[in-house]
């Protein structure tokens, strides 16, 4: 058979809040190369001190230390070993979904959004990481929170960062027995493919093997690429709660704060994996459309997007209340790349607006 080898090795109208303090988290965190390492336990006790200060590498985390898919992946014929415990269900033909301009195309919304809920489909299911002993929930935040950083040091789209989510929760979600040293390596193949995907002028594989500390080869890399694309059977077009975001609000417009908060309150959702996976993209970004609508103007869900998608207040209401806790948590959060990025003015500092205390609706 064949054997994949893994080594251990648009602008504000106002500003709501001060910004010398926000700007000054943000150029610091901009600053800091965004590197996640999987070292041993020495080293991390070392490296994380030295070199941390002197290159401004953010210390490599210890948590995840022999965070790996030493066993074959694939036989010749292509089906999977019994490790990978691959899902054999036949799913709809993977085609590629609309860009954020279309999505703008109000003729086109109904179809749209129809194209969208079909694809649902493609996403995890809840409780996978109990088919991954050496995974815990904390890890797969901590590379979450780590993806989002690399995002921002790239100036990668949003979108980019829900895809690769996507793909990590899919690919976890139809294999087993991931080890933890490879768990960044996972992580990493998930953004790579979904910067393909979604971006322009995607980093080069250089770039991401640089952003590991060289903590994996290129042809590692390539192998997790390859086992990827097999596992999700190449069904790469996955709807993601920011194409739902940006298609609810070319339906019923909000202003640049209530468009912002939104956008922070869905990507937040993207570090729980217990709550959220069970709710579908759609949900969730109902969800944080009217929880935002109503943290800045008291408002909660349009009748206009009640007709669109057929979703009442009482659909969406358990999400909302999620979203509500996760949003007054986000403060005392060990991992805070996604807030610190809504600190900046580009997204009206969205991130520092205070969560209501209660929600009187609920």
């Amino acid at each position: 058979f064949l054997q994949m080898n893994f080594n251990t090795n648009t602008q504000c109208k106002e500003n709501l809040l001060p910004s010398s303090k926000a700007d000054a988290v943000a150029g610091e965190q901009a600053k800091q190369r965004t590197v996640l390492g999987v070292l041993s336990e020495n080293e991390l006790r070392s490296r994380s001190f030295s070199q941390a200060s002197e290159r401004g590498v953010r210390p490599p985390f210890s948590p995840l230390q022999d965070f790996t898919l030493q066993q074959p992946l694939f036989f010749s014929t292509g089906e999977p070993v019994v490790q990978m415990q691959l899902e054999h269900g036949q799913l709809p033909s993977d085609e590629s979904l609309t860009t954020e301009e279309v999505l703008c195309v109000s003729e086109y919304a109904g179809d749209i959004h129809q194209h969208l809920k079909e694809r649902e489909v493609f996403r995890p299911k809840p409780g996978y990481l109990e088919n991954h002993p050496e995974v815990t929930a904390g890890m797969r935040v901590v590379v979450v929170d780590w993806l989002a950083e690399v995002v921002q040091e790239y100036k990668l789209q949003s979108e980019t960062l829900h895809l690769a989510v996507n793909y990590l929760d899919r690919f976890l979600s139809r294999t087993a027995h991931v080890k933890r040293v490879k768990l960044q390596l996972v992580g990493t193949a998930a953004l790579l493919i979904a910067a393909k995907y979604e971006e322009i002028f995607p980093p080069e594989m250089d770039e991401f093997v640089y952003i590991t500390d060289s903590t994996y080869s290129r042809r590692q890399l390539a192998h997790m690429e390859h086992a990827f694309l097999k596992v999700l059977d190449f069904k790469m077009a996955a709807p993601t709660t920011h194409q739902f975001l940006s298609l609810f609000m070319s339906i019923h417009p909000v202003c640049a704060i209530t468009e912002n908060l939104a956008l922070y309150v869905a990507e937040l959702s993207l570090l729980e994996v217990d709550l959220f996976p069970r709710y579908t993209p759609s949900v969730v970004a109902a969800a944080a459309y009217s929880l935002a609508a109503y943290t800045v103007s008291k408002s909660l869900w349009p009748d206009s997007l009640h007709t669109f998608t057929g979703y009442t207040v009482v659909d969406i209401l358990p999400c909302v209340t999620d979203l509500h806790q996760l949003y007054v948590s986000a403060e005392t959060h060990p991992q805070q790349a996604i807030r610190g990025k809504y600190m900046s003015s580009k997204y009206c500092r969205v991130s520092l607006i205070p969560p209501p205390n209660v929600l009187s609706f609920a």
